[in-house]
């Protein structure tokens, strides 16, 4: 799951995707509609990759905490409309998503922003199952692995000599036209 074009702005209820960068903003996809619209420099955007929940000890990425609610839910969506929850409801599934989160600077509207953009990335397809770790062999098991030989260095390629250039051809040494004469019907004043 990469949350790197994954775009919050501030006055916009859904998420956005960033589709390119222009000289005084960008251009981003709503997750929810599909509508492609400008947004500028003077916008306040997040990253959700930059995104942190505050925690009893340090602070969690927004990705673990999101990586943490789709495990929990098995990949459904949540029961309730987050918008609409109550309190108890929203800090109860975050109680089980996200443990030591802190009780006195994770407010409602934080819990109620989580849930429904975990809610949009699910319908959006953004959210993956994670990916399980590789574990390292036991050192009993040693894997023998052929070596291929070694290549021989390369060779700097030769360089070819330069073309020889041509002579410009000469050019053509025609007259210059003059400009064609004045005439006129008017006296000139004395």
């Amino acid at each position: 799951m990469d949350l790197s074009n994954i775009l919050a702005i501030s006055g916009k209820p859904d998420l956005n995707e960033l589709v390119s960068r222009t000289k005084s903003g960008a251009i981003v996809k709503n997750l929810v509609t599909g509508q492609k619209f400008p947004v500028f420099t003077s916008d306040s955007i997040s990253q959700l990759s930059e995104i942190r929940m505050f925690t009893l000890t340090d602070e969690k990425p927004l990705e673990e905490v999101l990586q943490n609610t789709f495990t929990l839910l098995e990949g459904k969506p949540t029961t309730f409309e987050p918008k609409k929850a109550d309190s108890d409801t929203l800090f109860g599934l975050l109680g089980k998503v996200l443990p030591e989160y802190d009780k006195d600077r994770v407010h409602a509207s934080d819990a109620k922003k989580l849930f429904h953009w975990y809610n949009i990335l699910l319908a959006s397809g953004k959210l993956t199952p994670a990916e399980p770790e590789a574990t390292p062999a036991e050192p009993a098991e040693e894997k023998v692995v052929a070596e291929k030989p070694a290549k021989a260095a390369k060779k700097p390629a030769a360089r070819k000599p330069a073309a020889p250039k041509k002579e410009a051809a000469p050019k053509a040494t025609k007259q210059a036209k003059s400009a064609p004469k004045r005439t006129t019907t008017a006296k000139k004043a004395i």
